[in-house]
């Protein structure tokens, strides 16, 4: 069974910075592939950040140059710097694996979401 535990969201400040954490855990051989996703009330899932084991990352135009994601693979952790946070960034925001583990194939995984609110 691999499990994703998010932390780190909460309440800041505009122009603040949050860092968020997701550490999966199971029977992990390999995650390929991290990722951070957002959504507002009233709003679909969106894309934030993404990496893959070769390092490439890949982020939302409305991110960049604010946002950074990161990953240790030791630790099966992903990680999202957020710079400069904006009201508009208010969003539950949730990771996404695609996890390889041992005897039962490989799937994509979420994490159970995390709230950040902007707000002065």
């Amino acid at each position: 069974q691999v499990q994703l535990a998010e932390s780190g969201g909460g309440l800041v400040q505009p122009g603040g910075s949050l860092r968020l954490s997701c550490a999966a855990s199971g029977r992990i051989s390999r995650i390929d592939f991290m990722g951070w996703y957002r959504q507002a009330p009233g709003k679909e899932r969106e894309l934030v950040a993404a990496t893959t084991t070769d390092g490439s990352t890949n982020y939302a135009d409305s991110v960049k140059g604010r946002f950074t994601i990161s990953r240790d693979n030791a630790k099966n952790t992903v990680y999202l710097q957020m710079n400069s946070l904006k009201p508009a960034d208010t969003a539950a925001y949730y990771c996404k694996m695609w996890i390889n583990t041992w005897g039962r194939g490989a799937d994509y995984y979420w994490g159970q979401g995390t709230q950040v609110t902007v707000s002065s």
